[in-house]
C-alpha cells in the first residue's frame, strides 16, 4: 500500500484514535476553514521562508512542507493547505528541529543549512513520512481533550501511531524512537476556531521509516 492509499484510509476512517479520546466540538458557531499551511506561509517573503534566529517560529516545519510539496504537489502533505479538511497537527518549533537533528547526529549552522542537511539525510520520502507523523486526520483534538487523553493512542496520517503520556509536567507524546527524547506541547489551540487545529511541540516526532 502507498503512502498516498494509508494516508486517505486513515482520513476517511471513522476511528481516528486507537484508544477513547474526546475532540473538540463546535459550541456555537460553525468552525472556520482557515488552513494551517496559512498560518505558516506567513512568515514567508515570495514563498520563501523568512529563516531567522528565533527558535520558537516554524521556519523549518514550513520549508520542509514546501520542500516536499515541490518535489510531488499531490503530496498528502497537502492536507495542510486545504481548511475544509479536519486535523489535529503537532507542529515542532524550530528549536526543536534543531535539538532532535543534533540528538540524530545532523547539526548546520543556519536553519536552511539545517533543512538542506535534514532532506540529505532523509529524502524527501522521508521528510514526507516525518511531516505525516505528526498530523492526526480528522479529529480537532483542542488543548482540554489533550490534556484529558493520558494513555490515549493517536493513529498518525502515515498510519502509524503515538502515545499521550500527560503528567503535571505537561503533554508529551511518545513516538516510535526510543533513543531520542520525546516532545512536549509548548503552545496550545493554535489556529482556535478553525477545522485545522495545531499544538506547538519542542521536539521531533520520529516514525519508523518505511519509504522504499
Amino acid at each position: 500500500m502507498t503512502l498516498r492509499t494509508r494516508v486517505a484510509a486513515v482520513a476517511v476512517a471513522t476511528g481516528v484514535l486507537v484508544a477513547p479520546l474526546a475532540v473538540a466540538t463546535p459550541a456555537q458557531a460553525e468552525p472556520g476553514t482557515k488552513s494551517l499551511a496559512s498560518i505558516l506561509l506567513k512568515d514567508t517573503t515570495e514563498g520563501v521562508p523568512n529563516f531567522d534566529r528565533n527558535g520558537q517560529d516554524f521556519d523549518i516545519l514550513t520549508a520542509a512542507v514546501l520542500a516536499v510539496l515541490d518535489a510531488d504537489p499531490e503530496s498528502p502533505v497537502g492536507l495542510l493547505t486545504d481548511g475544509e479538511v479536519r486535523l489535529t497537527a503537532f507542529i515542532p518549533v524550530d528549536a526543536g528541529f534543531v535539538r532532535t537533528a543534533k540528538a540524530l547526529g545532523v547539526e548546520a549552522n543556519t536553519e536552511k543549512g539545517l533543512v538542506n542537511k535534514l532532506v540529505d539525510a532523509f529524502g524527501v520520502d522521508g521528510i514526507e513520512e516525518i511531516l505525516l507523523y505528526h498530523v492526526v486526520p480528522g479529529a480537532k483534538i483542542n488543548a482540554k481533550a489533550a490534556a484529558e487523553a493520558d494513555g490515549a493512542t493517536l493513529t498518525m496520517a502515515n498510519d502509524q501511531t503515538v502515545k499521550v503520556n500527560v503528567t503535571r509536567d505537561g503533554i508529551f507524546l511518545k513516538d516510535k524512537n526510543n533513543e531520542v527524547a520525546n516532545p512536549k506541547v509548548i503552545v496550545t489551540d493554535i489556529n482556535k476556531g478553525n477545522e485545522q487545529i495545531a499544538h506547538a511541540i519542542n521536539r521531533v516526532l520520529l516514525p519508523n521509516l518505511h519509504t522504499s
